[in-house]
Formats: structure tokens, sequence, C-alpha cells
């Protein structure tokens, strides 16, 4: 009886099911230097089978998202008040990724379903969690769409529908371009297999961003010794501006 249960389960479960991916990427690692002018990042994959590929269910799907450190926003809305343009309300959003690009196969709407995007948080707009909103501002879901709009406008987030290649439903690929103006911190990479607008393998992995060189020693003298990183700025404006009149002088005599 035991055994019987077993193959009844067994049986029940979906064929795809059995699907595991195997992924790699291009480098797992960048650093952001004096020089850096962003980065592209190969993500590839294959699908592992236990036998052939499933019969009698909808084609592969393959979702690739890539998620930078997350911060609170504060989201505020200028309004002209006797001829002036004003800030008038806001809105602070709980977290918010500093970048986010989400590629896929083919168009979202056709390979995931709400409740998918839901659970794994796909999507840009299931990424950012608000909180508090409603008390906040009225019509709070516009802050939202001008935080996405301000965002993507800047690069910063991205939505890359059909630039993931899938060859014969086993092999797939695709490349993602880090813009130059990256947060340091970890990048989460999320590969999602679908079929029927269902999720049935996700894996992820990890990318460091970290700041190296002169750009790296900048950064830690601003966070660990914020007096002399200030007074070294005013040297330096004040020497910048010296040079600036001295080179003035020459091309006047």
């Amino acid at each position: 009886m035991i055994r019987l249960a077993l193959l009844l389960v067994a049986l029940a479960l979906p064929a795809a099911a059995q699907e595991q991916i195997v992924a790699g990427m291009s480098q797992n690692r960048v650093s952001i230097t004096a020089d850096f002018d962003g980065s592209e990042i190969l993500i590839y994959g294959a699908v592992k089978r236990a036998g052939p590929p499933p019969e009698g269910v909808g084609p592969l799907e393959v979702i690739v998202t890539v998620q930078g450190p997350s911060t609170p926003v504060t989201v505020r809305r200028k309004d002209r008040v006797a001829g002036i343009w004003l800030n008038n309300a806001e809105v602070r959003v709980d977290s918010a990724p500093s970048f986010y690009a989400v590629a896929t196969t083919g168009p979202l709407d056709h390979i995931l379903s709400d409740t998918d995007n839901l659970r794994h948080a796909i999507t840009i707009e299931r990424v950012i969690r608000a909180v508090g909103i409603t008390q906040e501002a009225d019509r709070a879901g516009e802050f939202l769409l001008g935080l996405l709009r301000v965002r993507t406008d800047e690069g910063r987030y991205r939505v890359l529908q059909g630039k993931v290649e899938l060859t014969e439903e086993t092999l797939f690929r695709t490349d993602v371009i880090l813009p130059a103006n990256l947060t340091e911190g970890e990048y989460k990479v999320r590969l999602f297999l679908l079929r029927d607008k269902r999720v049935i393998a996700h894996q992820e992995r990890v990318i460091g961003v970290r700041k190296e060189g002169l750009e790296r020693w900048i950064f830690n003298l601003a966070q660990e010794e914020p007096l002399i990183y200030g007074l070294l700025s005013l040297v330096l404006a004040a020497v910048a501006g010296w040079g600036a009149s001295a080179a003035f002088r020459l091309v006047r005599a």
C-alpha cells in the first residue's frame, strides 16, 4: 500500500517539475575604479532533465533578473503654487532596488501568471515594497509610477523582454549591462524556468560589486574619517581655485 501511494504521488507530480537549472556567469565580481564606465554580464545555462522534455505541457520559458542593493527612497511630487514649483507631497518607499533588470524569452504577461509573480516577486513593481503609502499622500500609486519612470530613464530599471535566447528548450543565454553609476554591494541574480505561466524551477547567484583603488580609498575616508575628508575637500577646492585663477592671469598677460 505504501509503495502504491508513493507511485500515485509521483504520477500526480507534473513532469516539468523534474527540470532543473544549471547556470553560470561570465563574472561574479565587478570592480568599480576611477575609469569604470559600466560592465556587461553574460548569464547562461542549461536545463537539466531526467529524461526527454515533458509532453502535454506548454513551451519552456526563461526569466532572468538582476537586482542591486535595496534602500529606502522618498519620492516627492512637485506642484505649481503661486507660479512657483514646490515639493507639495511625498511618499516614503520602504525598499527599492538601486538597480533592477528583468530579461525574458517572451512578453511577461504571456509567460508569467500574477500568482507566481506575487509569490516570487519577479517584476519591478512586485519587488518594490511600500509601507503606509495611503496614509502619507493621495493617489500614492502615482508616486511609484514616478519612481519607476525616473529610474528607467536613468537606466537603473530595465525590462528586456525577448532578450533571453533559448535553444531547443535546453540552452539559454542573455547579456545584462550594468551601468556606470552602480551602488556597491551584492547583486542578486535569479533564474526561473516556466511552463504554462508557472515557475517550475529557480536558482539564485550573486555578483559582488566593490570599489577598488582610489575610489575605495576615498569612500573609506569619507565613511571612517569624515572630518579629514571634509578638510581635504576644502584644501583641494582651494588649490583648484587658485590654479584656475593663476591660469587666467597668465592667459590675460
